[in-house]
């Protein structure tokens, strides 16, 4: 099936936003989700929008959540559809920061200076474990796939008046350089694994599913082309879930994102 878009307005988000996702409302879109209306699906695909920097962040594992009163952790990975000339993305700092001193200069800005920021282009793949300091910056486009909790330690937000979660950021995160096998660009038209994680695989692929697994349920994020599911057809800018690989139709040209939970 199909799954639903659901709009969310951020204070960063763009307007207008592409052509393939405009809702002709004017609002100030920062995130579309696609979820199957009030099911809690295990994982979340999202795509983002960003005029500005978004804070400086953190998410716990699933050993650190239940501490913090939280159900569970987030991994997640990014691919980048579209960026500005110029446009960054923060992933891990320039040199081990310890719990004490990351608390220092998250308070005194110093932080946004300690961050790595990488320039970023079309076809730039990150993934991020649990425990990383990161933000996107400001003009880019990417696809996000994560384990589906809504858990988000703001580090740091430009003096935005928006909620810190300064100690809950600072148990767990893992300031240190980030790992350059955790970074690279794509070639969109080779079929490659770009994903083996302890909670989710990603592949990307063509008609032919090549190395999808038969493990039910399956995301499907097409990125070329098109994909028809039962009844249900779309392409770029759309999101289908099934849990049955041979139920997956997609035209000649169709390149995609296939993502599954691990084993």
């Amino acid at each position: 099936m199909k799954l639903r878009r659901h709009y969310v307005e951020k204070p960063w988000g763009q307007r207008p936003l592409p052509d393939a996702f405009d809702d002709g409302s004017g609002r100030q879109i920062g995130e579309i989700w696609f979820d199957d209306d009030g099911t809690t699906l295990p994982l979340l695909v999202k795509y983002l929008f960003t005029s500005e920097k978004l804070s400086i962040q953190v998410h716990p594992s699933d050993e650190q959540a239940p501490a913090l009163g939280a159900p569970g952790g987030k991994e997640e990975c990014w691919y980048v559809i579209a960026a500005e000339p110029g446009a960054t993305i923060g992933v891990g700092t320039h040199a081990v920061i310890p719990p004490e001193a990351l608390r220092a200069a998250a308070l005194s800005g110093e932080i946004e200076q300690m961050m790595d920021w990488k320039p970023v282009q079309a076809g730039d793949f990150f993934y991020l474990k649990a425990g990383t300091v990161h933000a996107i910056g400001a003009g880019i486009s990417l696809i996000e796939v994560q384990q589906n909790t809504d858990i988000t330690y703001r580090l740091y937000d430009y003096g935005r008046p928006r909620e810190l979660h300064l100690e809950e950021s600072v148990k767990v995160a893992d300031a240190r350089p980030f790992p350059a096998d955790q970074h690279s660009h794509i070639d969109r038209a080779t079929d490659q694994r770009l994903v083996r994680g302890p909670k989710f695989v990603l592949q990307l692929c063509g008609a032919g599913l090549d190395d999808v697994s038969d493990r039910a349920p399956l995301w499907v994020v097409p990125l070329q082309g098109s994909v028809r599911i039962g009844k249900d057809a779309g392409g770029f800018g759309d999101c289908f879930y099934t849990e049955n690989l041979h139920d997956i139709h997609a035209s000649p040209d169709a390149r995609m994102l296939v993502a599954w939970e691990s084993a």
